[in-house]
């Protein structure tokens, strides 16, 4: 028997005629930040140029060609292999996040899992994880608002645990490094991150253990404050989102998420490996968890579609910081990175193809997403 969500539910109109609710009128002005009319997109090409020209100081870049031109490639079959597994695992993860709403096939939640990357790989702002929550909505009927609680859920383990790579093998980086500023700097950033994500998986935690209480202060001291207008929609999208956190009730569900998460992370410094092996260089693994932690970490940073830049600065700095050459370890960052980008996001385009969607129409359908 599917368990039944434990808060009470919301009826909505759903004629066309009704209004549509804050998330959704949110989502089309997302969407349109993304094209070159918008401050936010050339912001993103404003620091991803500052960290494309980090990246690159003091780099030389025939070195940098002679090492791509004389990789092995082959090592890229097993990388994109053992990252596909990751994403299954993903995958799975959401699937289990998302049981105490719906039961949902694994291999329904794949092709989504996948076209939301897609999403995250070529917009800025993150317009992936709208999609896969508007998508959710679309072929399963659930909630936008408790689909994306769902994804804060993942994006909160990920930041935990990836924190967690970063603190775990600060050590070895520091035993290499002495006490660099760039040292300094990681684990200043590792401790005032570590206090925001776990200020945030607090308030998940506690916003689940105690539904109607913090449901409870939210209608006290937050709704009386929002425009009458806008009132009664909010307080539904905010019930809605609340159902989202109720994996989260059970420390055994907690416990499988955070695991879960850990093995997706290390699948994905798995890859980091097997690409390193394209190259003639070597450095424990423990640096790439390192390595991954940093780059990931650092890729939340506001930045140009893909990332590009704020993954490369930093990977290449870890890498330098271990001893690795300039030119190789540019060249070794900017291959794994394509290798990281390209396939998903191909995959991505692939599946999205098939949801009968185009990016010239989808504002216009995510303006039709109705809460349930």
């Amino acid at each position: 028997m599917r368990p039944r969500p434990f808060l009470f539910s919301v009826e909505y109109n759903r004629s066309r005629s009704s209004s549509i609710s804050p998330l959704c009128r949110v989502m089309p002005r997302i969407f349109l930040a993304q094209t070159m009319k918008h401050w936010q997109f050339f912001l993103g090409l404003v620091v991803s140029a500052i960290f494309v020209w980090l990246a690159l100081r003091g780099i030389d870049l025939a070195k940098a060609w002679e090492a791509m031109r004389t990789a092995n490639y082959g090592w890229l079959v097993p990388a994109v292999a053992v990252y596909f597994v990751g994403v299954w695992t993903r995958a799975w993860r959401w699937h289990y996040l998302l049981c105490p709403l719906k039961q949902i096939p694994l291999a329904t939640m794949f092709p989504i899992v996948v076209i939301g990357y897609m999403g995250n790989n070529i917009y800025p702002a993150r317009i992936g994880e709208l999609l896969r929550a508007y998508i959710l909505k679309r072929r399963e009927g659930v909630a936008v608002s408790a689909g994306l609680a769902t994804i804060f859920i993942e994006r909160v383990f990920d930041g935990v645990v990836m924190l967690g790579f970063v603190i775990f093998n600060l050590p070895a980086l520091t035993a290499v490094s002495g006490d660099s500023g760039f040292v300094g700097s990681i684990e200043q950033v590792a401790i005032w991150g570590t206090v925001a994500f776990a200020a945030a998986l607090a308030v998940f935690l506690l916003a689940a253990m105690f539904p109607h209480q913090s449901l409870g202060l939210f209608h006290r001291l937050v709704a009386p404050l929002l425009p009458a207008r806008f009132r009664q929609k909010v307080v539904g999208m905010v019930v809605s989102f609340w159902t989202g956190l109720e994996s989260l009730r059970s420390p055994a569900n907690i416990f499988m998420v955070f695991a879960t998460s850990v093995v997706i992370w290390l699948l994905e410094t798995v890859k980091y490996w097997f690409v390193m092996h394209a190259f003639s260089f070597t450095v424990p693994f423990l640096a790439l968890m390192l390595m991954n932690g940093i780059v990931n970490l650092a890729t939340t940073i506001p930045s140009a579609p893909g990332y590009v830049g704020t993954f490369d600065a930093p990977g290449i700095a870890v890498l330098r910081a271990f001893g690795v050459e300039g030119g190789l370890a540019a060249s070794y960052t900017v291959v794994l990175h394509v290798a990281l980008w390209l396939p998903i996001t191909a995959l991505g385009l692939y599946y999205f193809g098939r949801e009968s969607l185009s990016w010239s129409n989808l504002e216009m359908q995510l303006a039709e997403v109705r809460e349930v």
